[in-house]
């Protein structure tokens, strides 16, 4: 990979990093650089933040929301008869998740750009390795500039 710019390395090691499964060492092995370089990157340009964006879908975090709703209202229907009610603290929390999920129901999130960004990329890439390689870095001063 002698013929990379440092550019071109860099931006490889992160579609290396967010789309497979691989260590900071087989990433490195495969851009041709130094370990402590793929991590310097990493830390530098929250690579972890976008990973960790990418990898929980919002129907995953939605779905969660959901579970702890149920949660809070299966114990509430386990107590006696006449006690059936919420608390001021799981109304308070009933309430708080019932906001977050209204939210993320209708906001479009980072991971959401994030996710239709990838999916551009991984179609274009067959096509025109070179305009991919442009429009990833142009996402990702997008992205930089949305979080």
């Amino acid at each position: 990979m002698a013929d990379l710019t440092t550019q071109q390395k860099k931006d490889y090691a992160r579609t290396l990093y967010l789309k497979d499964n691989l260590t900071q060492q087989e990433i490195a092995d495969k851009v041709g650089v130094a370990r402590k370089t793929v991590n310097r990157w990493i830390a530098a340009e929250k690579w972890e933040e976008m990973k960790v964006g990418m990898t929980l879908t919002r129907e995953q975090q939605v779905a969660s929301l959901h579970r702890q709703v149920a949660e809070i209202n299966r114990v509430i229907s386990e107590r006696p008869e006449g006690q059936r009610y919420a608390t001021a603290a799981e109304a308070d929390t009933l309430n708080k998740l019932a906001t977050a999920i209204k939210k993320m129901e209708t906001d479009i999130g980072i991971a959401d750009i994030i996710s239709v960004g990838m999916k551009f990329i991984n179609w274009l890439r067959p096509f025109d390795l070179d305009k991919s390689k442009e429009f990833l870095r142009l996402w990702d001063a997008f992205i930089k500039d949305s979080l």
